[in-house]
């Protein structure tokens, strides 16, 4: 036997006709999985997707194409002298198993050819055109044939340049695009996601690099090549608060309008809002809810006092392979240990960082941390969850213990001061607790909404157990963020004088922020969140906003068996 009998020729995978709730591959798809297997399986069996500075445009180009216009005749009643111009036809096969959205149909003595609009220039490269442009335009020709017409070449229009590039359906291109029609649907029905390009050209301008992470992934498994810096479009959109008693928020065009006692008191533009945060007694329109839930635009609900109650969602993400992962591990008792232990780890690090970096008379005392390291010791040997609660506790009480050699010396007045001597809650008996309780209600907000947006199930968590309405996930994922974004923000506004002590109000023993105190930490908060930072491993900045979604995403590669280990972020 030679060694060209001997290879293992390329079986196709058969598409049999539509049954059951079996999906056609759309013609797109095709082009992508020709672009980059990975980016295809990510879109296509985890539901992700991303807006880029190309998609847009792209979208703009296609604005008069997807305009429905003209008429499509049956094949048998296609005359050799008829111009047809049939604009946005959608057409499929279940023989083939194919779906496809055609910019523009026109004729050609009795043939007819698919005319595809793309952004940007003419390329110029042999062929006229790249791969998956001219086999997404052969899928295209293959479903027209399929319905009967004679089709043996395709259009590729260039919107910039103006230029028609035209495509022959020869039998190099049609074995080209059936291969890449057979590898789609195998990696679909394989289940495992494909491995990142490495340091390719191509991901850089990609939509979907801030969710691939291709360069992170291959770092972190090969500790080769350093990643380039994410280039994503920078998120301008922010959170929009609203805490005005019986306030009320509507849509009005692209803007959301905030009422109280019937008078407009802001507004602010869709575009620019990543979510509603309702606090106390706030209505919602039913059209702003549709419109928001529509943009998956998160509406999160707070008591009047600041808890976090819950949030509102569209449909959710369909990544259910992430959810079936997390689940899967959560039951797994050594797999929970290991990543609670990183997060105890993680957490206890950054702490230590903390009250180094802010101590305000001398330093740190060396014995304080030294302790730091005796407690990170045992969390590391720890053999249980118990056991590493206990470390975790130790480490807790220690440093809340010192927290006040953080505070500026004199901050508030002899009525209300800014002491503080131990850590307590529910209610919170001071001032500083009170900040420190809102705060850790707003860090978990924030991360149970990044963690629905990624695809997680936020009530899952691995370290902190499953209990009825406790975002156990998102507990999980903020224990190493309190010191860097909470106790931080809390820091900042006390030193700084931005919340005194008359911004508290104390009742039955409790104390909390008034209305006016809270704005100004939201306000804190929120610049803390936007803060860049140096990202200790990759080396490149990034906001603490982005992080978050950075270290939710790795979490889900590290559970779908990319990683050997969950990366804890921990600063210098």
């Amino acid at each position: 036997m030679t060694e060209d009998d001997s290879r293992q020729p390329d079986l196709p995978l058969p598409f049999p006709d539509l049954a059951g709730d079996m999906p056609l591959l759309p013609a797109r798809m095709v082009n992508e999985y020709q672009y980059c297997a990975r980016l295809a399986y990510l879109e296509w069996v985890q539901g992700e997707w991303a807006e880029s500075a190309d998609t847009v445009e792209g979208r703009h180009t296609h604005r008069r194409a997807d305009k429905p216009g003209g008429k499509l005749p049956p094949p048998e009643e296609l005359e050799d002298e008829a111009h047809i111009h049939a604009r946005s036809v959608t057409l499929s096969s279940n023989r083939l198993g194919l779906i496809a959205k055609m910019d523009l149909i026109e004729s050609e003595d009795g043939a007819v050819l698919p005319v595809d609009y793309k952004r940007g220039k003419r390329p110029h490269v042999p062929k006229g055109a790249y791969e998956p442009e001219r086999v997404q335009l052969c899928v295209q020709g293959m479903i027209l044939r399929e319905h009967g017409y004679a089709c043996a070449r395709g259009v590729l229009y260039f919107a910039d340049s103006r230029e028609r590039v035209d495509v022959a359906f020869d039998d190099e291109l049609g074995a080209l695009s059936a291969n890449a029609i057979d590898g789609l649907r195998f990696i679909a029905a394989g289940g495992q996601t494909p491995p990142p390009l490495a340091d390719s050209p191509k991901c850089p301008r990609c939509s979907l690099v801030g969710i691939c992470l291709p360069d992170e992934v291959n770092y972190l498994s090969r500790a080769e090549t350093p990643p380039r810096a994410l280039a994503v479009m920078r998120d301008e959109t922010l959170p929009v608060y609203v805490q005005a008693r019986s306030a009320k928020v509507a849509k009005n065009g692209e803007t959301l309008e905030i009422f109280v006692d019937d008078a407009k008191v802001n507004s602010m533009r869709l575009a620019e809002t990543s979510q509603l945060v309702l606090m106390g007694n706030v209505y919602v329109t039913t059209p702003c809810l549709h419109e928001l839930m529509s943009r998956d635009i998160t509406i999160s609900w707070h008591s009047f006092g600041g808890w976090f109650i819950g949030h509102t969602v569209g449909t959710g993400h369909k990544n259910v392979e992430l959810r079936t992962a997390q689940y899967r591990t959560s039951f797994d008792a050594a797999a929970c240990l290991r990543i609670a232990r990183g997060v105890v780890v993680a957490k206890i690090q950054n702490s230590r960082t903390m009250l180094r970096r802010n101590w305000k008379v001398g330093e740190a005392p060396e014995s304080l941390l030294d302790g730091f390291r005796q407690d990170i010791d045992l969390a590391r040997r720890a053999k249980d969850l118990p056991e590493l609660l206990g470390a975790e506790g130790n480490a807790a009480a220690r440093y809340f213990r010192e927290f006040r050699n953080v505070l500026r010396s004199g901050a508030g007045g002899e009525e209300f001061a800014f002491d503080f001597s131990r850590r307590n809650r529910r209610p919170p008996a001071d001032p500083v607790n009170a900040l420190l309780s809102f705060a850790y209600s707003l860090l978990a907000r924030t991360w149970t909404v990044t963690l629905s947006a990624v695809g997680f199930d936020p009530y899952r968590g691995f370290y902190h157990q499953p209990r009825y309405g406790r975002p156990a996930l998102a507990l999980d994922m903020m224990e190493p963020f309190r010191p860097l974004l909470a106790d931080s923000s809390v820091i900042q506004v006390i030193n700084n004088g931005e919340v005194r002590p008359s911004d508290f109000v104390s009742a039955a023993g409790s104390v909390a922020l008034d209305a006016d105190g809270r704005k100004r930490f939201i306000a804190a908060f929120e610049r803390r969140m936007s803060h860049e930072v140096t990202h200790p491993i990759f080396g490149y900045k990034v906001s603490y906003r982005r992080l978050l979604e950075i270290q939710a995403r790795l979490l889900g590669r590290f559970l779908l068996g990319e990683l050997d280990e969950y990366p804890n972020f921990v600063t210098r």
